[in-house]
């Protein structure tokens, strides 16, 4: 069964960490999604996939935290309206 969680929290960071950490990591793991910076370094992912595939994502995320200075991380389950084709996008 899929489900959807909205990731969020703020981190310094570079173009690199979202593609070679976070979509590396969505991609292995069969999920679907968007990761995007906004102003302040508040980063939002939006992932979806199965739920044992999104438990190890978030385990992940909190693995890389411990060792980056990533601060305020909130998630949240939600329902998408949206269709993401099966990819994991970065948008700039």
């Amino acid at each position: 069964m899929s489900q959807c969680l909205r990731i969020s929290f703020a981190m310094d960071v570079t173009k690199n960490f979202l593609s070679s950490f976070v979509q590396k990591h969505a991609r292995s793991l069969h999920l679907e999604g968007t990761v995007q910076t906004e102003s302040d370094n508040i980063v939002k992912v939006i992932v979806c996939g199965k739920k044992e595939s999104l438990e190890e994502f978030v385990d992940l995320l909190h693995k890389r935290a411990a060792k980056e200075e990533v601060e305020n991380i909130e998630i949240e389950p939600f329902i998408s309206g949206k269709d993401f084709r099966g990819v994991f996008r970065v948008i700039e």
